[in-house]
């Protein structure tokens, strides 16, 4: 019974495989038998093996690896039909084509997909195994094929195959001067194809020495990462389960999966080999780490956070952070089905950036502010212009007039540095109708307030607090940064006049991230800032498999600005804000 494959990029269809018995190479290499030409797809990454109507998938050692229901497979796995195997980029609907019925025509393909063009391929014999031998049929299971702690020989072969790859790399860069070659304009293709081909004669001079076992293609694939790429974190970058990497030196990489921290099994070769990476980091956005200037901040691009320190700053060696950006930001719709919001919140957000309410999310690090600003900052209408100030730009608006300007670090001489505060008074002389910082953790919040309460309604803005009213303690020393001597209740009277709503955002034990208080500034009274609570989130505990479990409700209050959504001609449910548990979207 031949095996049918459709293969997809994304959500997008590229064509359909049908495969006969025998063994099919899966790679970027032009000698595999199915080619997926991408830098993610080792150049031999997976093997198919096809024999009486049983399919076994087959990783051949890749970077990225080859995943099956999500899972990183470590040995040979026995497929089913109807099974996703993805390999980078890629993502392979594996089912077994039923043979036709008295010679009517082939089956109809299941609702949603269409037809294309079928191609055969010939099995490469070289690699097809003998009808005589006798094959280990290994377990059927998924949990047998999943990640299991190294062997000793493991290990051995692990250790041969970095001294290995090391000599290989040294060798590269012996042959190809690739600063130089940087410095010189060379277009970013024909680098790469340079270094493939000096890579792969590298290899074949090597051939002799190279451990038994070990895939020449995925050698070439880990070279080529090291000396173009961001060498062992290029796995990590491409998965997209990952959302942050953290490297404590050279042989600690930690990674968090799924709201999980867990330490990896990749390791740089030396510190050499991780201050190049920094270096490939921060070079290309025009910053700098050295013994005079040992901590950075940057980004990757396609928008990821990077920290990085060194020494003598860092006493454990080199230490870099990576918070990952998804390749297609999320929207609202994704937070809802995340349950870090619900339906009715989403809907009352909408209506207060329509308003031009001026909007505050506070939370503590990773607990997702920049992804609810992002969000937040989608419901601004296509036809307002819209400035971004940020140290390392991150946000991603799919609106057309955009401006996003980027903080800039001091030169070698310790002059030239341009401040959020520069940013945010220069974009007032920008003819702004929103104003979006990406964070404010210093005088610049004085700034932020007096836009506020001038004409620019309608600002967004993130702050580290653990509450809506540490929210405000922390705007007031802020303000106090500025270096301006303002008396206590001036800087409250500002505050509150200045901003509308403040969202509390947070980080829970099982790694999900929820809206745990959405609060309105109503004035003051006397010296204090008065505040009425509209929704929350109530943790009621944790179940057996360590999950947060609780609710959202509304707290009964309503928002001082209904009459504005009526004069607007807006439509929001006052029904929504009536006290009740277990809102749609709790856990």
């Amino acid at each position: 019974m031949p095996l049918q494959i459709e293969i997809l990029r994304g959500e997008k269809q590229v064509r359909n495989v049908t495969l006969k018995d025998g063994n099919y190479r899966i790679g970027r290499s032009r000698s595999c038998e199915i080619q997926l030409d991408d830098p993610s797809v080792s150049s031999t990454h997976a093997l198919l093996r096809c024999e009486n109507s049983t399919v076994m998938v087959e990783d051949q050692g890749s970077t990225n690896g080859t995943y099956v229901d999500d899972t990183r497979l470590t040995r040979p796995l026995k497929l089913t039909a109807d099974r996703m195997v993805r390999i980078g980029d890629y993502t392979l609907w594996l089912r077994l084509e039923p043979p036709p019925v008295n010679g009517t025509a082939e089956p109809e393909p299941p609702p949603g997909l269409f037809k294309t063009k079928q191609v055969f391929f010939k099995p490469d014999p070289a690699i097809s195994p003998s009808p005589n031998a006798q094959q280990k049929v290994p377990p059927a299971e998924l949990d047998a094929a999943l990640d299991k702690p190294f062997t000793d020989a493991q290990k051995r072969k692990r250790d041969a195959y970095r001294a290995i790859r090391a000599e290989i790399h040294q060798e590269l860069f012996k042959r190809m001067d690739l600063k130089r070659m940087v410095m010189t304009g060379i277009k970013d293709n024909d680098l790469t194809d340079k270094a493939r081909v000096t890579i792969d004669q590298i290899i074949e001079h090597f051939d002799e020495r190279i451990p038994k076992g070990i895939s020449k293609g995925q050698l070439a694939s880990d070279v080529f990462d090291e000396a173009m790429g961001l060498g062992p974190l290029e796995p990590f970058l491409a998965d997209p389960d990952v959302t942050e990497v953290m490297v404590n030196g050279p042989d600690s990489i930690y990674i968090e999966k799924k709201g999980r921290l867990t330490l990896s099994e990749s390791q740089f070769l030396d510190e050499q080999q991780l201050l190049g990476i920094i270096e490939r980091i921060v070079a290309p956005i025009g910053r700098r780490i050295d013994e005079s200037q040992p901590m950075v901040d940057a980004r990757l691009k396609d928008g990821s956070r990077v920290n990085a320190i060194i020494a003598p700053l860092s006493l454990k060696g080199p230490c870099v952070t990576i918070r990952k950006f998804s390749k297609i930001p999320y929207k609202v719709t994704d937070l809802i089905r995340f349950a870090s919001m619900t339906t009715e919140m989403a809907e009352f957000f909408q209506i207060c950036v329509q308003l031009r309410k001026n909007i505050l999310i506070s939370g503590g690090t990773g607990s997702g502010k920049t992804t609810l600003l992002n969000v937040m900052s989608s419901f601004i209408p296509p036809t307002d212009r819209i400035v971004t100030i940020e140290d390392a730009a991150e946000l991603r608006l799919n609106q057309h007039h955009v401006l996003s300007l980027e903080s800039r670090p001091p030169n070698i001489e310790g002059k030239g540095a341009i401040v959020i505060r520069d940013l945010v008074r220069n974009a007032l002389r920008m003819r702004p109708d929103r104003i979006v910082v990406g964070e404010c953790r210093g005088g610049e919040a004085l700034d932020m307030l007096q836009a506020m309460n001038t004409g620019h309604d309608g600002s967004l803005t993130t702050a580290h607090a653990n509450s809506p009213r540490d929210a405000l303690s922390r705007m007031e020393t802020m303000v106090l940064m500025a270096g301006m001597d303002l008396p206590v209740r001036a800087i409250r009277e500002q505050v509150a006049s200045a901003l509308d709503l403040i969202i509390q955002q947070d980080r829970f034990s099982d790694g999900t991230r929820k809206i745990t208080s959405v609060t309105e500034i109503v004035g003051m009274e006397n010296d204090i800032i008065t505040m009425q609570e509209l929704f929350k989130y109530v943790q009621t505990g944790i179940d057996d498999k360590g999950s947060v479990v609780g609710y959202f409700t509304a707290t009964g209050g309503v928002p001082t600005f209904m009459e504005d959504v009526k004069v607007r001609g807006l439509s929001l449910d006052p029904a929504i804000f009536n006290r009740r548990e277990n809102m749609e979207g709790g856990r």
